[in-house]
């Protein structure tokens, strides 16, 4: 190591991407006590086109909407280390850049987040409007065991294009309307507008910023924490419900749940930090899927989704495309040292 004693992480700014990005702060500077780690926290252009929708991308909305003032940052070394949610990192990155580490995944599912039947009560006791012959009664209700619970023309707030094409293929009735925000900002939205049924998270997030599910559904602080650490987690608004979505239901974005370290190809200091925060087990599986999307020639916001996951020594990749609605979908097995290989036969097959 060089005689350089101070790294910089940068971030963005949403509790989520603090949260992890505080983590991985802490994780450093256990490792490697002599040195000390700052964040620096950006506003990236995703963050400023909150009105824009990424369920509906034109041509004119930017590729890199999460990642790209960081990657400046990196390029003009004002930064060490970007700290991603890997999902949201294209597979083509800068000239000078590299993905120089992945942290042990955390849960890959989505979550299904909806109303209880008190809180639908209490929004309808105070709505101003008078309920007319034929309008929709907003659904509320018990635990739900996924998507095949949702009531006949249920109306589902996402802004993923991936979890949208697959609402649609597996439940034809059920309406998706766009939403933004943080997950904060979602959860909200689900519990005060009445226009949307549901809304679809990933569990990983929701973890990360220290939210559980309790045993009857409810969506709460984790009451693991440390009475200090839970008074200081935000709660989620009271009277939401939440399930957990199979995999086998609904496959994962491509990167969900795994958090990506983007460094400068010419920087091998920096590079032994991220291998030390590493897992190869990660770090196999998410090269199957990144693999399978680069070759697919799709985005961050494609309608595709690809699952990788060790098993003993070989990458098993279960992969879909919902391009022009249509689900086509593809499972293969190799050897670990073949992953990226894998995933690129698994696109062929899509294409």
């Amino acid at each position: 190591m060089s005689s350089k004693t101070s790294f910089i992480l940068c971030t963005r700014g949403s509790a989520l991407a603090l949260a992890q990005s505080r983590r991985i702060q802490q994780d450093l500077q256990r490792i490697f006590p002599a040195w000390t780690f700052e964040l620096q926290i950006l506003k990236t252009t995703g963050d400023k086109l909150q009105t824009a929708s990424l369920a509906n991308p034109d041509a004119a909305l930017p590729k890199g909407l999460f990642t790209k003032e960081l990657e400046v940052a990196l390029l003009e070394r004002t930064a060490d280390i970007a700290v991603h949610s890997l999902k949201d990192l294209p597979t083509e990155l800068p000239e000078g850049l590299l993905l120089g580490g992945v942290t042990s995944r955390a849960d890959v599912r989505d979550v299904l987040v909806f109303r209880s039947e008190g809180l639908a009560a209490t929004l309808a006791a105070s709505a101003s409007g008078d309920w007319s012959p034929g309008a929709r009664a907003p659904f509320a209700g018990r635990t739900l065991q996924g998507l095949k619970d949702l009531p006949y023309g249920a109306v589902v707030a996402t802004s993923s294009t991936r979890r949208a094409a697959q609402v649609q293929v597996a439940r034809p009735d059920i309406q998706v309307v766009p939403i933004r925000g943080n997950v904060g900002t979602r959860l909200s939205k689900i519990a005060t507008e009445t226009s949307i049924d549901a809304t679809i998270l990933a569990a990983a997030g929701l973890v990360r910023l220290n939210l559980d599910i309790g045993p009857r559904g409810d969506l709460r602080v984790d009451p693991r924490l440390h009475p200090a650490e839970r008074a200081a987690v935000p709660a989620p608004p009271a009277g939401l419900l939440a399930t957990l979505i199979d995999p086998a239901e609904m496959i994962p974005a491509v990167g969900q749940g795994a958090v990506g370290l983007e460094i400068r190809a010419d920087d091998p200091e920096v590079a032994l930090l991220c291998q030390a925060l590493t897992h190869l087990n990660t770090l196999h599986a998410v090269t199957a899927e990144r693999a399978f999307l680069k070759a697919l020639g799709g985005g961050c916001q494609s309608p595709v989704a690809a699952y990788g996951r060790v098993l003993g020594h070989q990458v098993e990749l279960r992969a879909a495309s919902f391009r022009d609605g249509a689900a086509v979908r593809a499972e293969a097995r190799r050897p670990i040292r073949e992953a990226k290989a894998l995933g690129v036969a698994l696109a062929e097959k899509l294409r």
